[in-house]
């Protein structure tokens, strides 16, 4: 077993605590605004030529509520693909594969493939939860079977960036733009069977930081390889909880700080060349911010993620559609919480509530200037990576 990751928890934990006071949850980020590119035409419609900035270019060609569409991913179930064409259509951000199936490979690229070419602007992500073990969406021909991340802990580094490799020319065969994997949570070692959401189902890569780091990174890495993007869950950890929050409310970690252990792995981690997205628990963290849980906590995505831990990259919801953590918050009210949070993508696995998120995130916008700024700069931070991962294409602009 290697060493555990040794920190300076009295700098560290001064540090944290000088950055957690100066910044509050009332506090507003400095408005980020957008400079769309011009174009000018007789036509009635025009495409907008190359720019030096892609998301200035895309920009150019979206309205506020195409906008706004893009900050979303919606799920669709695998035995019934036919309704993300609406969705697509619709111009949302993105497509969550829910549930399990065995179509073949080539048969899930017809649709991703049908998706992309009918996207009326940028192309959106194709999203799928592929860890192994008991979490493997996609089980069909041109799909190996992923042994639990437990175990593929336990293979030699050489092999395990072989599997994630695998892994990533996979799922890119089938049209899959995001894996929502892999597991960064760290699950002390005695505490698997209490670890409800985590250990008890072998999702972890280890039992201590330094064992999940590198592990973690060759996945990232591995999936990378092959224009797959990577998300690091469950931030700031969902290692030391005893239920999972899809099935139990109020789920608490009363012991996580910022300079814990598996707090200090998904810093490293997300700070990775490979810039992967990072997933935001669902969990609350009285340590961190007793008032929410870290879904809506600014104090845990802006101030701590992206404050402390210097992480600028997409910000993604664990699932707030179907969640029990969230029956008692409006669907409306969770887009907009999360997004004032800081945070970047919302992720409903119910498609039926999509519609009240978007329009309640248009409305507050509409009505408040500063949270309409900060669903810009969430606009241009989900532009950005689609950019990145080859996603935006050129859209045309209305005639001025």
């Amino acid at each position: 077993m290697r060493p555990p990751v040794r920190t300076r928890p009295a700098a560290l934990l001064a540090l944290a605590c000088l950055v957690l006071s100066a910044c509050s949850g009332s506090a507003e980020d400095p408005p980020v605004t957008t400079s769309p590119a011009t174009a000018s035409s007789t036509r009635s419609e025009v495409t907008v030529p190359e720019a030096a900035d892609p998301v200035d270019a895309a920009l150019a060609g979206m309205d506020r509520r195409a906008q706004v569409a893009q900050l979303f991913v919606v799920g669709v179930q695998l035995d019934d693909l036919s309704p993300g064409d609406d969705l697509v259509a619709d111009g949302v951000g993105g497509v969550f594969l829910a549930g399990r199936s065995r179509a073949p490979a080539a048969e899930l690229a017809a649709v991703t493939g049908r998706w992309a070419s009918g996207a009326p602007g940028p192309r959106p992500w194709v999203a799928v939860d592929q860890e192994g073990g008991q979490v493997q969406a996609l089980q069909g021909p041109g799909f190996d079977r992923l042994p639990a991340a437990d175990e593929q802990g336990q293979l030699p580094p050489d092999r395990l960036a072989a599997l994630a490799g695998t892994l990533g020319a996979q799922l890119a065969s089938a049209g899959v733009t995001l894996d929502l994997a892999p597991v960064a949570d760290v699950v002390p070692a005695g505490t698997e069977e209490g670890n409800d959401p985590i250990g008890a189902f072998g999702r972890q890569y280890g039992s201590t930081a330094a064992d999940v780091v590198p592990d973690v990174r060759a996945v990232v890495d591995g999936l990378a390889a092959h224009g797959v993007t990577a998300t690091l869950k469950h931030f700031p950890g969902l290692g030391l909880v005893d239920a999972t929050t899809d099935e139990v409310a109020g789920v608490t970690d009363p012991v996580t700080t910022a300079v814990s252990e598996q707090v200090t792995a998904f810093g490293e981690l997300a700070r990775s060349d490979a810039e992967p997205f990072v997933m935001v628990s669902s969990a609350t963290y009285p340590r961190l911010d007793p008032d929410a849980p870290a879904t809506f906590s600014r104090r845990v995505v802006t101030t701590l993620l992206r404050g402390f831990l210097r992480f600028d990259g997409v910000v993604i919801t664990d699932d707030v559609g179907a969640a029990v953590a969230f029956e008692d918050v409006p669907p409306g009210d969770r887009a907009v919480r999360f997004l004032g949070a800081g945070g970047t993508l919302v992720l409903t696995v119910d498609a039926e509530i999509y519609p009240e998120m978007l329009d309640a995130v248009l409305a507050r916008a509409e009505a408040d200037p500063a949270f309409s700024a900060t669903v810009d700069a969430a606009v241009r931070t989900a532009l950005a990576a689609k950019a990145r991962a080859g996603l935006l294409q050129q859209v045309r602009a209305p005639a001025r």
